[in-house]
């Protein structure tokens, strides 16, 4: 991307994988002052802010029940699928959903949403990206971020992973992407 118009992109930071939810990551509660402060950051800088979230129809093809991977979580419209209340999203922020075919899921931002799209459309050539989980929807996003073209900055102590053992090798791979790790 030739633009250096930054975005801050918030990966699903919804109730259900926060402490206490369906498919909480562990230690999840500890991102919320980091994305806060990242997000006065982008309100002061004028950035774009976009929060992906997993908007998933009753029956998708994630749950257990259809012999998917996860437990039932982010279930179109309930309180599960709501972005977490401790983080300070703005109102104008872009919301993003992602997974919302009963058949078809997705992992990354960029999945069907066309949110590469939007971004070129508004000149953003850069992204600093925070969210959950690191080893799931995040590793996704940014991996499709850096395909897509655009400058990508992960903010380390914005995300914790699922399975907390593969946040090293995770962080492994992004960098060697060419991925700038912020901490």
């Amino acid at each position: 991307m030739s633009s250096d118009k930054c975005a801050l992109l918030l990966v699903d930071i919804q109730n259900d994988f926060c402490e206490g939810g369906s498919l909480a990551v562990p230690q999840s509660d500890a991102i919320f002052p980091v994305v806060n402060e990242w997000i006065s950051k982008a309100r002061q800088e004028g950035w774009e802010m976009i929060a992906s979230r997993d908007w998933h129809p009753v029956d998708h093809v994630s749950f257990v029940q259809r012999d998917g991977p996860w437990p039932v979580h982010c279930v179109q419209d309930t309180r599960g699928a709501e972005f977490h209340p401790a983080i300070d999203l703005p109102s104008d922020a872009v919301r993003v959903s992602k997974g919302t075919a009963f058949d078809t899921d997705a992992y990354s931002a960029f999945d069907g949403t066309q949110l590469d799209s939007y971004l070129q459309r508004h000149g953003i050539g850069s992204l600093y990206v925070a969210g959950l989980a690191l080893d799931v929807c995040v590793r996704a996003t940014v991996v499709d971020a850096v395909r897509l073209g655009f400058s990508v900055n992960l903010i380390v102590d914005g995300t914790y992973a699922v399975d907390s053992a593969s946040a090293p090798e995770v962080l492994d791979e992004l960098a060697g992407l060419g991925v700038s790790l912020q901490y």
